[in-house]
């Protein structure tokens, strides 16, 4: 578990340890180094941004995500009635993308083939989505959105060229301290 006392502050590079195996691969495994580890990905991505501005060759680098976790964010109660409603809306535009089709190859009244697409659709998804949700007898009642989240990123560079990447981003450091 890492605590706050642990991660370091944005922008700050943190030295991981020797070379490790890994990174990104072409014919053969290449030794990486990690040279820096941020708490957020937006620090790491501008760590990176930084190397290739200063030319460094950064199809050598990658952005590693560890302590990873899954975050589940409730969006709210989810009724028949909305389970109707979200199957309706796709419903629809599955039924517009099948009416859009046929209205293609129509000679005559395509704008009828396509409303008559939609409707049909959105009533089958409506029907769809109300019976998909009854069936799950109330055991999951609500809508969500899932997503992973790390806890750490980490820049990582070929072994090679790590002593370059490392004073690159000391520079980058030293720059955004403020030190002269």
């Amino acid at each position: 578990m890492t605590t706050p006392a642990q991660i370091p502050g944005p922008g700050t590079p943190v030295a991981m340890g020797p070379p490790t195996t890994g990174g990104h691969q072409t014919d053969s495994v290449r030794p990486t180094v990690t040279i820096a580890a941020y708490p957020d990905y937006a620090a790491a991505q501008r760590a990176v941004d930084y190397l290739s501005d200063n030319g460094f060759p950064v199809s050598h680098a990658a952005i590693i995500g560890t302590d990873l976790r899954l975050v589940e964010q409730v969006l709210g109660r989810m009724t028949v009635g909305r389970a109707a409603l979200a199957g309706a809306g796709s419903g629809a535009w599955f039924g517009l993308f099948i009416g859009l089709l046929f209205g293609l190859f129509s000679s005559s009244g395509w704008l009828a083939v396509l409303l008559t697409g939609l409707i049909i659709g959105a009533l089958w998804g409506a029907a769809f989505g109300a019976i998909a949700h009854a069936a799950t007898g109330g055991r999951r009642d609500f809508s969500s959105r899932s997503y992973l989240a790390a806890g750490q990123y980490a820049v990582t560079v070929d072994a090679g060229n790590a002593d370059q990447a490392g004073q690159l981003l000391t520079r980058m450091t030293w720059r955004e301290s403020g030190a002269s």
